[in-house]
């Protein structure tokens, strides 16, 4: 596939994503006349509230005004997720408004499948129950936690266990001995598949069990057919999936409003 093609796809991919995570776990989500809002199940601003623009047509301020009148009525904060070149005059518009410029993530590709990899002493774990389920926020938690996310957000997010038990997700969990330790997800659409909620509890860092659970995921992504797996790499792991074989093609610029006025 071109650069435009896999550029899309990981748009599409992202905002999929977006939405099926917040409808599955009990959100709200509002998608239509180029823009889709989700509301998720926890009231934290940067990214689990959110929306992107699904048209170019859509002008900046409208964005702005439309997402204010979705977040007001819930007393949430919201991010804005922008779509590299194509939503580049969405950036000014956040700045005038006072919207704070989180780190870019950048979208990454993966065009091939990868040797599969089983480090002794580590065993990994197919989401499949409620019990995992379970397992898997609390990794989140522990995970994101360090970087700022609050420890109950995690947890909210996969308190439902139909969030990750569907045929067109695959999660897996990385056991040391008898404790869950790393975890990663993927989520097919489009043809393709996103790698999502990559996290390892701190106790449990520098062994290589995110990259394993990030490659698990996307070794079966591709076993289920997807041409490419994409996923949104923050500055800390890009030389991390780039030594894997991903290939950044566009970039995430976020921008977020702690609070919301009434609209």
């Amino acid at each position: 596939m071109d650069r435009t093609t896999l550029v899309l796809l990981s748009d599409l991919n992202y905002a999929e994503a977006n939405r099926e995570l917040t409808r599955r776990a009990g959100g709200t989500v509002l998608d239509e006349e180029g823009l889709v809002c989700w509301a998720g199940a926890h009231p934290r601003p940067v990214l689990v509230n959110g929306c992107m623009r699904t048209t170019d047509a859509l002008a900046p301020a409208d964005v702005l005004a439309r997402a204010r009148r979705f977040f007001a009525p819930r007393r949430r904060g919201f991010s804005v997720v922008l779509r590299g070149d194509r939503d580049a005059d969405l950036a000014p518009a956040c700045d005038e408004a006072g919207m704070a410029r989180m780190d870019d993530t950048r979208g990454m590709v993966l065009a091939r499948r990868l040797p599969d990899a089983a480090p002794p002493g580590v065993t990994l774990r197919r989401v499949a129950t409620p019990a995992d389920v379970a397992a898997f926020a609390r990794v989140n938690g522990e995970a994101y936690a360090t970087y700022g996310m609050p420890p109950d957000c995690a947890p909210a997010l996969f308190a439902r266990p139909e969030t990750v038990l569907a045929p067109h997700v695959v999660a897996v969990l990385a056991y040391v001995g008898d404790a869950p330790a790393s975890a990663a997800m993927a989520i097919l659409t489009h043809g393709i598949a996103g790698i999502y909620w990559v996290g390892t509890t701190p106790a449990a860092r520098s062994q290589g069990l995110a990259e394993l659970c990030t490659r698990t995921v996307g070794n079966a992504a591709f076993d289920a057919g997807a041409r490419v797996v994409v996923l949104q790499a923050s500055t800390m792991g890009e030389p991390i999936y780039t030594k894997m074989g991903y290939e950044a093609v566009t970039r995430y610029p976020c921008y977020v409003a702690f609070s919301t006025p009434d609209a």
